[in-house]
Order: C-alpha cells, then structure tokens, then sequence
C-alpha cells in the first residue's frame, strides 16, 4: 500500500501540528473575500428583517443538503427547508413533515452558526455527532454515537481500487491518541489571539485551518467532514460577527469536490506547509459569498414582483405556479407545463394564462405551437 510522502501523514511528522504558511500568495484572496463580503453586508443592512431571513434560509438550506451531498447522502430539500424554518421561524406556509435524520444535520449545521461565540466543547462535538445518527445507524451498520472511533477492526484509513492492491489515500492518527489531539484542537479553537505563531492568524485562516484539522484526525466512525465544515462555519460566523448565515461553503466544496479532496489529500501528505490549502479555501468562501450575492438579487426580485403585483388577485393555482416561476422555473414556460405545475387541465391553464396576460402580469413570447410566456417584473416594460 502506498503510504505519505517520505512514508509518512502530517500527524506523524515530529513537528505535528506546527502549521506553516506563507501569507504572500494569501493576501489577494483574503482582501477579495473581506471586499465582497463587506460588499454583501452592506446590501443585507439596507434591506428589512424579512428580506435577511429569506437569505438565510436559503443559504442554511443550501448547506444542509450540500454538506450531506458531499458524503454521497441525499437529503430531502423540502424536509430540510421545512425543519430550518420551523427554528427560525420563517413562514414559508405549508411545511414537509419532520424527519429526524434531517433535522439532525439542521440542528448541528445551526447550533455551529448561531451559536458560534459559545465554546467549542468535546460534549459539544459529541452531540453534533449524535445528532447525525439519531438511529445509531451509518448506512447498514451500527456506530458509535457521541463517541470516537475505537479501531477494533483496524486503523482507519480511506482507500480506493481492487481489495488485492488497495490505495491508502489517508489514515488517520490511532484511537488511543484521539482524546489527546481532540482537546489540542479545542484549546487552539477558542484560545484567545495571541502574540505566537498558531494563534496570531486572520479569522478566516483559522477557519481553514480548523477544518483541515479536524478532518485529517477523523475521530468519528462516520461523520467526520459534515462536523469538520461545521467546525469551520462557526469559526466563520466567529470572523463575520453574523448570527444568520447568508453563504454555504458547502455548496462551493460540493461543486467542486474533486477538487476539495485532492487538496485535502496532498496537504495531508505533505510537510505541514498549508498555504496551497487556505489559497483553495479562501477562493470556495470568495466564490460562495459570491453566489449569496446572486441569491439576494432573487429575493429582491421576488419581494418587488408580489409588492408591484399585490393588487392583483392571484387563484390558488396562479400563486403556486408564479412562486415556482420566481424560485427559478428552467426553460420556457407554455401551456402545457403550467398545467403540470398547477396540476389542472390544459383549459384550465389556457384561461390562468390569458387572465395573467390581460392583466399585465405575464407577456407572450413568440406564437402558434412556439408561444412561451414570462414574467413582467413591475415598473418595467413588457415589450422584448
């Protein structure tokens, strides 16, 4: 089996965990995620209370399901909207029934977030961890729940290929040293800045750092990246004083996950020098404040549609499919797929259809068997 470089992890060098970087390749990234996140709080000042929530969960929901896609594990998007709005205290109206295997990764993902000036404890981890495998179950098999891994059946390793010829592509410190790394990694967490090299990083280094961290020491059966990137979201909200989470990091380490796991394999390979890790972490956080900038735009533009139009007495049938417009409908819409959307017959649709046209509300595209329609937004022209 092929081992580390120089046969060995960055948990077993002898310098282990002394981090090095080299800030001069950092600095540009940093300045862009602080500028567009500067950028981005500025926005979410300006609008209301509602507006923020909306933002927040969409982002909070994103990286619920994202976090748990990276694992392999699909999770239900309305249960997990649903379950984070009924903790916030969103209405989004009719909500999915609960699910106690989603709503434990909402509760983990929202304890780290709002919750990030407490202490990050061991009891803390655990119950994340619990929280994860509400049955006791990981897939077929049992796990130990709010507990570390005991190695009973081996060292644990991630590998890949044919079961004669495997290749380790990480393993992990042994179970005994675990309590020991573990309470390092707590102590370095919530220890104040100081004037030493470990502790005296920017916030969003640190953030980095954590999740790397916890993920190369892996002390948990299973679970072990969903609570490294929520370790590294509470450092996050930590750096941007936040109690609501407006961008997933997730959804950005999802996208592009090959990516995520070829550099976590290489820096855990390597000499303990992070620098090409935090410039691939810093270029995730850029991209996925980025996209929650994208996401207020949405909700703008959904807030002004039902304020321009709110005059308008919308059926039951035009609300739901006109909401499913403003989520982001893919395509062209026609007759036929409003009918799918609003589960009613092709007359039915045709007469929702000329109602909306006749009030402005929509504009048609096109004709004969091509005709589309799309939303007017209020205040704009309906022409092109």
């Amino acid at each position: 089996m092929r081992r580390g470089e120089n046969g060995t992890f960055i948990w077993q060098r002898p310098d282990w965990p002394a981090w090095r970087l080299d800030y001069a390749p950092l600095i540009e990234p940093l300045l862009a995620v602080s500028s567009a996140h500067g950028r981005l709080q500025g926005r979410l000042d300006g609008v209301g209370l509602d507006l923020r929530q909306r933002v927040s969960l969409g982002a909070l929901t994103d990286d619920v399901i994202q976090t748990s896609a990276i694992e392999g594990e699909d999770l239900p998007p309305e249960s997990v909207r649903s379950s984070i709005a009924r903790r916030l205290g969103v209405d989004i109206g009719a909500l999915a029934p609960a699910d106690r295997h989603v709503d434990g990764v909402v509760d983990m993902v929202l304890d780290a977030t709002t919750h990030a000036d407490q202490p990050l404890t061991l009891d803390r981890l655990h119950g994340w961890h619990a929280a994860l495998f509400p049955t006791g179950r990981s897939g077929f098999g049992r796990t130990r729940v709010g507990d570390f891994r005991d190695d009973a059946n081996g060292p644990m390793q991630v590998v890949s290929g044919p079961l004669h010829a495997p290749r380790v592509h990480f393993e992990a410190p042994s179970a005994e040293r675990l309590p020991a790394e573990i309470a390092r990694l707590l102590d370095w967490v919530d220890a104040p800045v100081t004037s030493s090299a470990l502790h005296d990083l920017p916030a969003l280094l640190r953030a980095g750092i954590a999740h790397l961290w916890f993920v190369t020491l892996h002390p948990y059966d299973d679970g072990n990246g969903r609570i490294a990137r929520a370790i590294g979201d509470l450092l996050l909200s930590r750096a941007d004083g936040m109690a609501q989470r407006v961008y997933s990091l997730s959804a950005q380490i999802q996208q592009q996950r090959a990516g995520y796991y070829a550099i976590l394999e290489r820096t855990q390979r390597g000499d303990l020098d992070v620098t090409a890790w935090l410039h691939w972490f810093l270029q995730a956080l850029r991209q996925a404040v980025d996209e929650a900038d994208r996401t207020l735009d949405e909700v703008l533009a959904r807030s002004r549609f039902w304020q321009g139009w709110s005059h308008v007495a919308f059926n039951e049938r035009q609300l739901r499919v006109l909401a499913r417009l403003l989520d982001g409908f893919e395509g062209a819409l026609n007759n036929r797929k409003w009918a799918a959307l609003a589960r009613c017959s092709p007359d039915t649709a045709l007469r929702d259809l000329n109602d909306l046209l006749a009030r402005g509300v929509i504009a048609r595209d096109g004709g004969g068997r091509s005709v589309s329609y799309r939303l007017v937004m209020p205040g704009r022209s309906d022409s092109g």
